[in-house]
């Protein structure tokens, strides 16, 4: 650390005092669009409308997000103050340890608000939240700000790649606010300081930690309802995991593609870290049951086929109905690390997670900021990345499904890039599906579609300039599956690189973004043949009605 910790406590109460952590700060201006041709009702929104869950190109997404995507977080009780566990808001001493034992108490109380009020609190470890119903709640961005000394590096250990070589997995995982149920992330940390590099998700640092509770009959996507073979195990409120295998030929791999020529000629099992991503893992909570028919939360993302085995089972305890609210995490300012080999000074992750929020956050100075690992139904909104750069600002990773990430920002970096960094912006990969990404503007980074064949993600109405780059192991597979859609955009430098992906992406959607040009990192499609993909109101962004293919879906769900 090139400043003692007196040092940087010193200039960051400086800094707090003569900059905005409000969300709304920004020097960044979007273009202002000339005058165009009258917005019109797209064609293939009139299309979805007739065929909402099953359309071939745009993915149902009216109930991403926590709680169904509700507007607005609950707010459990205030339970503690951190300052009565001995929290000092003059950065003048660690807090960590109150700050943490307040969390566990509400927890271990059955949940609660932890309150920080208005301050700058010095934390030297990482916090965490591994209870449900707990919510760490400042005075707001502007006015609550934790100054963060560490990173997992040093607090935990090195993280290295199951997959082999020397990178760092803190350059995609953890979070220097870490939300994951509590057996499941002390089992994630034992395995890294044994050196045994864990799978992240529901089922355990192996992926064998699961119980079946039922099979399931074979069902097509859009179902709402399914028929179970034995009920006994299930009740409505619970959440469970819909588990789908592949098969020897990859028929599910080839679904999740969109089917057809094209993915049928594809060497799957040349991609071994792709096909180490299945089984495929949807939680989801069920609302009814009546006798064998077991109603969801969300429709089916693929069809349930008997080659796939189909099954509801239980994994890790979850986290639900826990979050972060009006505050700032600020890291020690150092220079950002080599690409792949990050030590951890990350922002907010969420892990395990179902029904968690963060609203009205900032993170800055930070390797990585906000992070969805196998979380779902969880929303990031009013959300801000700012500070020397970050590496992944957002990713969503490891099968995380059903996600709403809105009215976020990533600001301009405040230093040069160091040589050998690298960008990326609005990650998904891992098979992760039904994400939104809604209301955003980005000052820098790009739609990183990571490889590992995400699927069925929206994009909408976003200002970007696109000067980022994709990341992905070649071994990774696919850059896209299905229905991706980009729903009114605005790409201020003219870049094409991942925005328009109708060249790219089997059966997706590209509407209403800015003409775009090929250059710097230019892809090719990973599939032979007619992608399926549709094209309408090209170089007219914001032309095309509805506005925001999100908030269109969560209307005509109401209708």
């Amino acid at each position: 650390m090139a400043l003692s910790r007196r040092q940087f406590v010193g200039g960051a109460v400086a800094v707090a005092g003569a900059t905005t952590a409000g969300i709304g700060a920004t020097a960044f201006t979007p273009p202002t669009r000339s005058a165009g041709p009258p917005a019109h009702s797209a064609a293939l929104w009139r299309e979805f409308e007739t065929a909402p869950y099953t359309h071939p190109q745009i993915p149902y997404v009216g109930r991403a997000g926590a709680h169904g995507g509700a507007r607005r977080s609950p707010r459990p009780p205030a339970l503690a103050d951190a300052l009565a566990h001995g929290a000092t808001p003059d950065g003048s001493a660690d807090s960590a340890p109150a700050i943490n034992r307040a969390l566990t108490e509400a927890g271990e109380r059955g949940g609660g608000t932890v309150l920080l009020p208005p301050g700058i609190y010095r934390i030297d470890d990482y916090l965490r939240i591994g209870h449900s119903g707990v919510v760490l709640r400042g005075a707001g961005s502007g006015r609550t700000t934790l100054l963060a000394t560490r990173n997992l590096t040093e607090l935990i250990g090195p993280y290295g790649s199951r997959y082999g070589g020397d990178k760092s997995s803190w350059s995609w995982a953890g979070g220097l606010i870490w939300l994951s149920p509590h057996a499941r992330h002390a089992s994630l940390v034992a395995a890294i300081r044994d050196r045994a590099w864990p799978f992240e998700g529901w089922t355990g640092n192996r992926r064998d930690e699961w119980t079946t509770l039922t099979a399931v009959r074979p069902a097509r996507r859009g179902d709402r309802t399914v028929t179970v073979e034995d009920p006994s195990a299930l009740r409505r409120g619970q959440l469970v995991l819909l588990r789908l295998a592949d098969d020897p030929s990859h028929t599910l791999l080839q679904h999740m593609a969109g089917g057809g020529p094209g993915p049928e000629a594809y060497t799957w099992a040349e991609r071994t870290k792709l096909t180490s991503y299945v089984p495929y893992e949807w939680p989801v909570r069920i609302t009814a049951v009546r006798g064998r028919t077991v109603t969801l939360e969300r429709p089916l993302p693929l069809d349930a086929r008997p080659e796939w085995d189909p099954r509801l089972v239980s994994g890790a305890e979850p986290l639900t109905g826990s979050g972060v609210v009006g505050l700032t995490l600020e890291a020690v300012e150092t220079p950002q690390a080599p690409h792949l080999l990050d030590k951890g000074h990350n922002g907010v992750t969420f892990q395990c997670a179902y029904d968690c929020w963060a609203e009205d956050v900032v993170v800055r100075h930070v390797d990585n900021g906000f992070g969805l690992v196998a979380a779902s139904a969880c929303t990031l909104r009013r959300t801000r990345v700012e500070g020397r750069g970050s590496h992944h600002p957002y990713y969503c990773r490891e099968g995380a499904h059903d996600n709403l990430v809105e009215d976020f920002h990533i600001a301009a970096r405040t230093v040069p890039a160091p040589v050998g960094t690298q960008l990326h912006g609005i990650n998904v990969e891992g098979l992760s599906s039904h994400n939104v990404w809604s209301r955003g503007v980005m000052e820098m980074g790009t739609f990183d579609t990571h490889r590992g064949m995400p699927f069925a993600n929206v994009r909408t109405e976003i200002t970007v300039e696109n000067n980022g780059r994709h990341g992905g192991d070649a071994s990774a597979g696919p850059l896209y599956g299905a229905r991706f859609a980009h729903w009114n955009v605005t790409v201020t430098n003219g870049r094409a690189g991942l925005v328009k992906i109708d060249t790219v992406a089997p059966y997706s959607a590209t509407v209403g973004i800015s003409e775009v040009r090929e250059f710097d990192q230019t892809d090719v499609p990973d599939f032979t043949g007619d992608l399926h993909a549709r094209v309408e109101a090209y170089g007219n962004p914001a032309s095309v009605r509805p506005r925001n293919l999100y908030e269109a879906q969560r209307a005509l769900r109401r209708r």
